[in-house]
């Protein structure tokens, strides 16, 4: 099985985890239409939008209203600085105002920047769909952690740069901290051990990532789209008076 993608992104030096979100088009800027506003749609009895995930054809986490006339879509890193801050600052105002709503949906696409994002991408999504959002909003929360984790163990660093590629992905694992930290939230030692194996997931989850690189000319994280449209912003700041332009108001 060829591992090509997959491996080169193993290769790549962590540093890179730091700043390779900033490396976004500044000239990318977009716009959405503007809308009436839009009511807010009741979930079913018994159910909240909020707390509503299904997973997509085209490899999309989606949380809310399935058919919620606002679509907002992220393409994000795990290892993005950038992501952890809009995590923070904008994630729960989005969560408990616009998508528990009805009127927004949120869709998360897992974006591969660097040698630390394959691991934690193969991790999150190690056990349950609809525990791949929550894990990834906890994952930005820790991220800082993990930074300091790796500048803390510069020698096991150089011994996971040493090791056949293909086991690179444990190996950059135990060392960040990650697999600590997804233990801790359900996706136990073991059944994380496999997942991070998994060479043919990783290949696809590498060939997607290509593929959505050029269809959606991603440049960097987080990247946001609303029905469709690149907006060119990056933080929660900018994006609210968009969904709010869009209807959600």
């Amino acid at each position: 099985m060829k591992l090509a993608r997959a491996l080169l992104l193993a290769a790549l030096p962590l540093t890179l985890g730091v700043t390779a979100c900033d490396k976004k088009d500044a000239a990318a800027t977009g716009d959405v239409a503007s809308s009436e506003p839009i009511a807010k749609i009741p979930a079913p009895a018994g159910k909240s939008w909020a707390e509503t995930f299904s997973v997509n054809a085209d490899g999309g986490y989606v949380m809310g209203n399935p058919d919620a006339p606002i679509k907002l879509m992220e393409f994000g890193a795990l290892s993005c600085s950038h992501c952890a801050e809009f995590s923070e600052k904008g994630f729960p105002k989005l969560r408990d105002d616009y998508i528990a709503s009805g009127r927004v949906s949120y869709e998360l696409r897992l974006f591969l920047l660097n040698a630390l994002d394959m691991p934690s991408v193969l991790l999150a999504t190690c056990g349950a769909p609809e525990a791949v959002i929550p894990l990834a909003e906890q994952f930005w929360g820790w991220q800082p952690q993990m930074f300091t984790n790796l500048q803390a163990n510069n020698a096991a660093l150089e011994q996971v740069s040493a090791l056949p590629p293909e086991k690179r992905f444990g190996g950059i694992a135990q060392v960040s901290g990650m697999s600590e930290f997804f233990a801790s939230r359900g996706v136990a030692a073991a059944q994380g051990a496999t997942c991070l194996a998994d060479t043919a997931k990783a290949t696809k989850l590498a060939e997607v990532n290509e593929k959505w690189s050029k269809e959606f000319d991603i440049t960097g994280t987080p990247t946001f789209f609303i029905n469709g449209n690149k907006t060119g912003v990056a933080s929660w700041q900018e994006l609210e008076p968009m969904l709010q332009k869009a209807g959600a108001r």
